[in-house]
């Protein structure tokens, strides 16, 4: 499925569609350019979760890793830019996470370790608006 979005409004907008449809095991890929709106993304998906529309979520640009507790579970949040591929993984909690709800920043990182089932979610920009492309299980594209 292919979304065009005007503005940063309405990436928040399918940031909180997603979250509405996510449950602990989902794993999110979020794949673009940087500037593509993958962290603006992420963060509107975690504040839908957690219900707050003021919570303070940070790139985890540097830690490569943040957990956030929501009342539909956990949710972390990887930013993988830093690490050259799937062997730091474990060391972050990788095993662990992948009962919680996650959202993965540059997901090529994974390999081996990405799960087929993942919803893969694609952002393009190109200076008047977002290209969004989402591949996976129709729960998540039906009605966006």
């Amino acid at each position: 499925m292919r979304l065009r979005l005007e503005d940063e409004q309405a990436t928040i907008a399918l940031g909180a569609k997603l979250a509405a449809r996510a449950r602990p095991g989902d794993v999110l890929l979020l794949e673009g350019p940087l500037g593509a709106g993958k962290s603006t993304l992420a963060r509107a998906f975690i504040r839908a979760l957690a219900g707050d529309q003021r919570l303070t979520v940070p790139s985890p640009t540097f830690t490569l890793v943040q957990a956030y507790e929501t009342p539909r579970g956990e949710v972390w949040h990887f930013d993988l830019w830093r690490l050259a591929g799937p062997e730091g993984l474990t060391e972050l909690g990788w095993d662990e996470a992948e009962q919680k709800i996650v959202l993965v920043e540059w997901p090529e990182r994974l390999g081996s370790l990405t799960p087929v089932d993942a919803l893969r979610v694609t952002l393009s920009h190109d200076g008047s608006g977002r290209e969004i492309e989402l591949q996976g299980e129709q729960r998540w594209l039906d009605e966006l």
